[in-house]
C-alpha cells in the first residue's frame, strides 16, 4: 500500500460522499491507497457510506477532537508510508494524487506537499502562505488591511503567480501529503503529527513549522490540482460582533495566541 487519506468529518456528510465519490473516480496511475474516515463525534450516520464502500475504515471518535485531534486518530491507524490529510469540502481533480506522491518519493529533502487549490467556480484559492506575523489576524479580520493592504498581500502570496511549484512557508491543512515517519540526521525519526492544543486553525501552520524546524521543505505543486469548497466560517460575522456573537472566532483567537506563544512574536 502506498498511501492513507485521512478524512476527518464533522457535520459534512453530503461533502463527505461528494469527496470520496471524486477519489474513487481519480486517474490514480496504479496507486494502492487505504480511505480512513474520522467521525468527529458529529451525529452523522455513515453508516451508507460503509455498504457503499465496505473498504473504507470508518473510526468513530466519542468526543468532537478538533481538526488536528481528528487527524492524528486517523494517522494513528494509517497503514501506508505516506498520508494525506484531506478535508471532505474537496474534490480531487485528475492525477493530483498520484503527482503529489511521486513528488515526496522522488525529493527526499520535502517533509510536506500540497496542491494547487481552486474554488468551486475554478478561481484560484490562496492556499500557500508566508508564516504570520503578530498582527496579522488583525489586518486579515478588520477594516485596517486597507490600510496595511501591502503586507496582508505579502501573507497570502497575492505577488506569486501561483503557477509553479515552489518551497513556501505553509500550506492550508485542506490537502497536504506527508511521509509518516522520516528518518533525519544520525538515529533520529520525526513522526508528523498535529499539535493538539489547537482545536481548530492554526494546526496546519504549526505542522509546516514542524517540518521546517527539522530541515525539511514544505512545497507547493500547482501540476496538482484540488476543488476546495473553502467557507470562512470564523468570518462569516462583522469583526467588531465575532468574539461576542461566534465560538469559531473565539477559537481562532485561541489558537492565535497559542501558536505565537509557542513559537514566538514575529512583529517585522
Amino acid at each position: 500500500m502506498d498511501l492513507s487519506i485521512i478524512i476527518v468529518n464533522y457535520k459534512s456528510k453530503a461533502k463527505l460522499i461528494n469527496c470520496l465519490e471524486s477519489i474513487f473516480q481519480a486517474e490514480m496511475a496504479g496507486l494502492a491507497y487505504e480511505i480512513i474516515v474520522v467521525d468527529n463525534a458529529s451525529g452523522d450516520d455513515l453508516a451508507g457510506i460503509q455498504t457503499r464502500w465496505p473498504d473504507i475504515k470508518i473510526i468513530s471518535s466519542p468526543k468532537n477532537l478538533g481538526m488536528g485531534g481528528g487527524n492524528n486518530l486517523g494517522i494513528d491507524a494509517a497503514g501506508a508510508p505516506f498520508v494525506l490529510v484531506l478535508n471532505p469540502d474537496t474534490v480531487i481533480q485528475g492525477q493530483a494524487l498520484p503527482i503529489l506522491l511521486n513528488y515526496l518519493k522522488n525529493n527526499p529533502e520535502v517533509g510536506m506537499v500540497g496542491p494547487k487549490l481552486l474554488y468551486p467556480d475554478g478561481s484560484l484559492q490562496y492556499s500557500c502562505a508566508r508564516f504570520p506575523r503578530f498582527f496579522m489576524p488583525f489586518l486579515r479580520r478588520t477594516f485596517l488591511g486597507q490600510y496595511f493592504k501591502a503586507a496582508r498581500d505579502s501573507f497570502t502570496m497575492n505577488d506569486f503567480d501561483h503557477n509553479s511549484i515552489i518551497a513556501v512557508d505553509w500550506l492550508m491543512g485542506s490537502c497536504i501529503m506527508f511521509r509518516q515517519e522520516i528518518r533525519l540526521t544520525g538515529s533520529r525519526i520525526f513522526r508528523p503529527r498535529f499539535d493538539e492544543r489547537y482545536f481548530m486553525y492554526f494546526e496546519d501552520i504549526d505542522l509546516a513549522r514542524q517540518f521546517r524546524s527539522k530541515g525539511l521543505k514544505v512545497i507547493y505543486n500547482p501540476e496538482a490540482v484540488v476543488i476546495h469548497d473553502h467557507q470562512r466560517q470564523s468570518a462569516k460575522h462583522p469583526w467588531y460582533l465575532a468574539l461576542f456573537l461566534d465560538r469559531l472566532a473565539w477559537r481562532h483567537t485561541s489558537s492565535w495566541l497559542k501558536y505565537f506563544i509557542k513559537w514566538g512574536i514575529k512583529i517585522n
